[in-house]
């Protein structure tokens, strides 16, 4: 198993499923990036992962830096970001934004938190039950203007479907949601007339009989 994966921008990798049939190189700028391939619990369809706290440093730079050039026309006035993984590229795009704070939201409930400000919470990495996803009731001030929803990876589209019914239990509708990753098609449905920026798109890679493949 490579343990070089989401480690560099490379730049003479070409994109696509590699000959190990175990990654996917996703094009990104003038450069690719390897994820890997991981089987999803049908067997008939797989993913390209990424996992951005175990990305270096240089790599996560890079993603934060293209997302966030993508929400400067959007000019947002607030920062909302996703647990877990995308507690970090939030923070990343909040800096270069020129924000002095975010607003994360959290899967574990403190004690002050109020009940009624969470929502069940699932995604296509974590799809059982019994997570919920809270705001904590100090940070609900913050939550003015333009808000921008920022999340590692838009895949499903359950989880920004719980971020999204979240913030409709205080009236508000995000301007734009921003991720490192798009991933195939499914969120499209969840996400409504809300504009969304990702930083690379990768499709859901199905199982033939000479291996994974993107068609």
């Amino acid at each position: 198993m490579r343990t070089d994966v989401w480690q560099s921008l490379h730049s003479d990798l070409p994109a696509g499923v590699q000959a190990d049939n175990e990654t996917y190189a996703v094009p990104f700028g003038d450069h690719t990036i390897l994820l890997p391939i991981r089987a999803l619990g049908d067997g008939e369809r797989g993913v390209a992962s990424l996992i951005l706290n175990q990305a270096s440093f240089p790599v996560l730079d890079a993603l934060a830096d293209g997302l966030a050039a993508q929400l400067v026309p959007h000019a947002p006035d607030v920062i909302v970001s996703v647990p877990t993984l995308g507690l970090p590229l939030g923070e990343a795009v909040a800096r270069r934004l020129g924000h002095s704070r975010m607003v994360p939201l959290s899967t574990s409930r403190k004690f002050w938190y109020d009940e009624s400000l969470s929502v069940d919470m699932s995604s296509i990495t974590s799809p059982g039950k019994g997570k919920r996803l809270y705001l904590d009731p100090r940070m609900v001030p913050l939550l003015k203007g333009r808000v921008a929803v920022v999340d590692d990876v838009l895949s499903s589209g359950n989880s920004i479907a719980s971020v999204l019914a979240l913030l409709k239990l205080l009236e508000i509708t995000p301007t734009v949601i921003g991720a490192a990753m798009l991933q195939g098609q499914g969120w499209a449905d969840h996400v409504g007339d809300c504009p969304v920026e990702g930083a690379f798109r990768t499709p859901i890679l199905r199982k033939t009989a000479d291996g994974w493949s993107a068609g």
